[in-house]
């Protein structure tokens, strides 16, 4: 799928959302970007290994090009083609080609991880900015395993968060603990890394937050030739393993999928989207089968998975710490059940582009639902939602989400919708697309 270029909905301020409940009985078919965690750490990977890789379905938004142009920064030779949806990269097997450098981030919260962890194993002397979002983000227990193992950082504000200055004249151990209550994309970090430690790396791991992402992360570096070796919460990868320049197709984007299939009980309609499938290396597939539970239906095809639902659909006790990205999913949608909705395993949620689960607290009272927000969780209760102009809090998931409320209610309007460009530029056209409003 080529998405335009020349978008026609303008969106500099809000976008008001038309309710479309009960309306058409053809399959909603809808098309969405390649992941964004897959093509970051598709993007690193790459620059890690030893040759030229070809990465096929990348996805440009915001965070990706903020990664692309960080390791043109470091002085890899790496160009993206956003027609063809392709990106090229040359590694130099592990070296960074500039010891001296300066990187900016911006908001991607991958990119800052990985590149952290990447050049504080690294010979040099490195600068890395970030948006005023991500210099809020959490940071500190990666800062703090890099200086077990030998980083030197300068912290320019507050100690824990960047921005930093960071290098390392020499690897002094290969053995550390992270904890990853906060960010399971500490632990990726290193592992992504392990090939720069020539005895190898064995991590501990405190916390068990967003395990599904840590399969993906171990998954992609066996493809790419390195071995994970896994006991209990003890990572192991085993010295003189590298990782070999290859073409690589990069999977769409099953995070945003899953705003198109929640539409199907929600509307009661048949949905598709494109080349997902079950096998999916992302955690939020499944999401899938919790609307299985709500009482949707699940069939794979060639095309790719089918969810069809009535519009009728029950609430669930969910917990949602595989596929945390999907709270407001599911939250935006659970006020039209049939009983209440307990989502649990998602407090970690509270420190990622936004304080989630009290943006959607603050967004569902906002509509006059009844909901509790719990310590690991959020409780919502079925509902009426009034109208309201949801805040988004320059979250590109509050904005994606929440929308799909306003399918079956009057007077939701989502501000500042432009934040989607984070992962999804073209969610509104796409949507507009598939529900035929154009």
């Amino acid at each position: 799928m080529k998405f335009r270029k020349d978008k026609k909905i303008k969106m500099e301020q809000s976008y008001r959302v038309r309710p479309v409940y009960g309306q058409g009985t053809e399959m909603i078919t809808a098309n969405v970007p390649g992941s964004k965690s897959i093509t970051n750490r598709a993007l690193l990977i790459a620059a890690l290994a030893d040759g030229t890789s070809h990465l096929k379905g990348a996805l440009f938004s915001d965070d990706s090009r903020y990664f692309l142009s960080s390791l043109k920064s470091l002085g890899f030779e790496a160009e993206g083609c956003e027609e063809t949806e392709e990106i090229t990269i040359t590694g130099l097997g592990g070296s960074i080609p500039e010891q001296k450098a300066e990187i900016y981030v911006g908001s991607a919260g991958t990119a800052a991880r990985f590149l952290t962890a990447i050049l504080g194993l690294s010979k040099g002397e490195y600068r890395i900015n970030a948006s005023e979002q991500m210099k809020k983000r959490p940071m500190e227990s990666l800062f703090f395993a890099l200086e077990s193992l030998g980083a030197e950082i300068c912290y320019e504000g507050e100690d824990g968060f960047l921005p930093v200055t960071i290098g390392n004249k020499g690897i002094t151990q290969n053995e550390v603990t992270i904890d990853i209550e906060k960010s399971s994309q500490f632990l990726s970090a290193l592992l992504i890394a392990s090939p720069l430690f020539e005895q190898g790396l064995t991590v501990h791991v405190v916390g068990n937050h967003g395990m599904a992402y840590i399969e993906m992360t171990v998954k992609m570096m066996e493809e790419f030739g390195v071995h994970v070796e896994q006991d209990g919460r003890t990572y192991v990868v085993k010295a003189g393993q590298r990782y070999h320049a290859m073409d690589y197709r990069i999977e769409p984007d099953v995070s945003a999928a899953c705003y198109f299939y929640a539409m199907a009980p929600l509307l009661g309609r048949r949905v598709r989207v494109s080349h997902v499938h079950r096998k999916s290396l992302q955690g939020d597939i499944a999401f899938l089968h919790i609307l299985e539970k709500m009482g949707a239906s699940l069939e794979e095809t060639e095309e790719g998975i089918v969810m069809e639902g009535t519009g009728t659909f029950h609430g669930v006790d969910a917990d949602l710490s595989a596929c945390s990205d999907q709270t407001m999913t599911l939250a935006a949608i659970a006020m039209y059940a049939d009983s209440e909705t307990n989502i649990t395993g998602i407090g970690h949620i509270r420190f990622q582009e936004s304080n989630r689960l009290l943006a959607v607290r603050t967004e569902l009272h906002r509509m006059e639902i009844a909901c509790e927000e719990r310590e690991n969780g959020i409780l919502i209760l079925p509902g009426n939602p009034k109208a309201a102009e949801i805040e988004t809090y320059d979250d590109h998931r509050i904005a994606m989400a929440f929308t799909l409320t306003g399918l079956r209610a009057s007077g939701i309007v989502i501000k500042n919708p432009s934040c989607c460009a984070k992962t999804f530029a073209h969610y509104f056209d796409e949507l507009e697309r598939v529900l035929h409003m154009t």
